[in-house]
């Protein structure tokens, strides 16, 4: 059917109909990869290493000879790797994408093995390489948002939530992120994707929300650039803080009720370990009242400690925002509730 290389602009775009088989080994991949790509690595970590450093130290044909040796016997489950995967998305089209690192050897032999077989393949002129080129380009281009904001306990993850719903172009920095964006953010999950995934992901989602809704803003969660262990591109955080901003205002005792509520339900080890992680930042006298009221039980007193501090360092970074300041839109909500609020954001 063919083989087609194509620049990374059209293959993004196409990975969002066809599936994406990135061919390099399962230590790249794991590092980061086009989000939504399966590995259909040509060679494993260890016969990589083999084939690089004969490439090095032999020469380019014997390095060729001895990949050869290791594709050999893999092509036929790669193939039928190839069909599941098709199967399993519904591509009665039989097309499919296929990349490495450069766009070179790795992705030119699986892609030939596949074309051979009968399936259409495109490949992507550089490799994942020039993905990543596009991922920091990207977030330097303006992009249309919306920030919800509001003090910690706000229920904002929840509405954020509710106007997907309504059909409101929405991402959650959070879940991309797998951390929830304080000290006890990440008690409960799995490990955190890599700097690097992250910024995949999130330039990936940024770009499907947009061509979803072409005119509509996206709205995002008012976060610190930093989320546990990935950091917002500086350049796309910067225009966030620069973006309008609706500002969920919820009195203290509602948003504690809502911590304790939902906090209290995790392991307390963990939460004891969290806390004396802040000890700097929280101060000696706080860090200790906390503790103890945690270990006594009393989650309502260790939450008011630890909810005064998160207020004081978000009021901080929310009149830190840079020159010409953004609209600043206060939302008055008596409640956490989501449809309520989500009335609220929407009154002229």
């Amino acid at each position: 059917m063919g083989i087609e290389k194509i620049k990374i602009e059209k293959f993004i775009e196409l990975s969002f109909r066809f599936p994406v088989l990135d061919v390099r080994s399962e230590d790249e991949y794991g590092h980061a990869h086009i989000p939504g790509a399966f590995n259909l690595p040509l060679f494993n970590n260890e016969e990589r290493k083999v084939v690089g450093t004969t490439y090095k130290q032999v020469s380019r044909e014997e390095a060729i000879k001895i990949g050869l040796n290791f594709f050999g016997p893999k092509m036929s489950q790669m193939i039928s790797t190839t069909e599941e995967i098709v199967a399993q998305e519904k591509n009665i089209h039989k097309t499919v994408l296929v990349h490495c690192w450069r766009g070179g050897m790795r992705s030119a032999g699986v892609a030939w093995l596949l074309d051979l077989y009968g399936f259409k393949v495109y490949t992507a002129i550089g490799g994942y390489k020039t993905f990543r080129n596009w991922v920091l380009d990207f977030f330097q281009k303006p992009h249309q948002l919306k920030i919800l904001g509001g003090y910690t306990g706000s229920g904002k993850t929840e509405l954020l939530d509710g106007l997907h719903k309504r059909g409101e172009s929405v991402i959650d920095l959070e879940k991309l992120a797998g951390h929830k964006g304080s000290a006890f953010g990440n008690i409960g999950l799995p490990k955190q994707p890599s700097p690097e995934m992250f910024e995949n992901k999130l330039a990936v989602s940024v770009l499907k929300k947009q061509n979803e809704f072409p005119q509509a803003p996206i709205w995002l969660e008012d976060e610190s650039q930093r989320i546990g262990t990935v950091n917002i591109p500086e350049a796309f955080w910067n225009q966030m803080r620069s973006s309008p901003l609706y500002f969920l205002n919820i009195e203290f005792e509602k948003r504690l009720n809502y911590l304790v509520e939902n906090y209290g339900k995790l392991d307390h080890t963990e939460l004891r370990e969290a806390i004396l992680r802040i000890q700097k930042r929280l101060g000696g006298l706080e860090t200790k009242t906390a503790a103890n009221a945690l270990l006594d039980g009393n989650l309502r007193e260790c939450f008011s400690v630890l909810l005064k501090y998160y207020d004081k360092h978000y009021f901080k970074g929310l009149n830190n925002r840079p020159d010409p300041k953004p609209s600043i839109k206060n939302i008055e909500a008596k409640e956490i509730n989501i449809e309520q609020n989500i009335n609220l954001l929407f009154e002229k």
